[in-house]
């Protein structure tokens, strides 16, 4: 199920801002916070259609956001993709539970 509201949901909700927008080796610890994240494809969505280019977003950092852009350039809507992707995934989850 897609959520909307998805910030609200956020794993980082209960950490500072700054944390997720550090550099270097530190983006690796700020991935960590997205790992159990509810809301992770969602916030991804988001930084991948709005072009963010700052911060730790889905677990992903800037660099590997526009790596994934470039790849992946005729992509009209990141948000489609992924709450298809999500969907498939959960009904698949959910039979073969």
């Amino acid at each position: 199920m897609w959520i909307d509201d998805w910030a609200a949901a956020a794993a980082c909700q209960q950490s500072q801002p700054d944390q997720l927008f550090v550099r270097g080796a530190e983006q690796h610890k700020a991935k960590t916070v997205c790992a159990g994240c509810p809301v992770r494809t969602e916030c991804l969505a988001e930084a991948l259609d709005n072009e963010i280019e700052w911060g730790v977003w889905g677990g992903m950092t800037e660099r590997e956001r526009r790596a994934l852009l470039k790849r992946r350039p005729n992509v009209t809507s990141w948000r489609q993709l992924l709450e298809t992707a999500k969907g498939e995934h959960e009904q698949r989850y959910a039979v073969n539970g």
